[in-house]
């Protein structure tokens, strides 16, 4: 991403959903696992809210959001998301409760690859592609094992998140302190030059 304020937007939201999958991974955990699980959902939450400080810092650097039609594309993307994940999870849900978490990891996956052109970012189909692996390897876990689904999806979806929310994160905070640094260069130039 090109700008600052989605880097830590992406943080922020990447985070918050981290944190979210760490926990849905907590319904059926195998033993040993909740410790790590707490850890990663505590430290998805503290990027989560690194991501909004820097937001809230670089909110005037801009976005691709602001390109003509760029939000409309977002919005029906992210609308479309939502109800695909809906739909299959009621029907998971009244024909096989246990691929709930891997239909809804799957959906979330998908969307990530046209968000990618949205935001000019390619490397959110890098995470898209994560994301779907994850879906399939917790079915396949699932059924060879008595590993359940949603502790796989939610311990993979939950990894995959805060990895590159942590990498958006430290690109936003990268970048805000060079507008800082050139901010305040401007102003020391600005200051030197004398009076006419």
């Amino acid at each position: 991403m090109k700008y600052t304020r989605d880097n830590a937007m992406s943080a922020l939201i990447l985070g918050f959903f981290g944190s979210a999958w760490f926990s849905w991974a907590q319904a059926e955990p195998p033993t040993g696992w909740q410790p790590a699980l707490n850890v990663g959902s505590i430290i998805s939450l503290v990027v989560a809210v690194l991501g909004a400080l820097l937001a809230w810092r670089s909110w005037q650097d801009g976005s691709a959001l602001n390109a003509p039609g760029a939000m409309r594309r977002y919005g029906i993307i992210v609308g479309i998301e939502f109800a695909v994940a809906a739909i299959g999870s009621v029907i998971a849900t009244l024909t096989n409760p246990e691929l709930v978490a891997p239909w809804v990891c799957l959906v979330v996956g998908v969307h990530m690859w046209p968000l990618a052109s949205v935001f000019e970012a390619p490397a959110l189909r890098v995470l898209a592609g994560v994301l779907v692996a994850v879906a399939v390897l917790a079915v396949l876990v699932a059924w060879r094992s008595d590993v359940a689904a949603s502790a796989v999806t939610g311990a993979g979806a939950g990894v995959a998140l805060l990895v590159f929310a942590g990498w958006s994160a430290g690109l936003a905070a990268r970048r805000s302190g060079r507008v800082s640094s050139g901010n305040r260069s401007v102003r020391r130039r600005t200051a030197s030059r004398p009076e006419r």
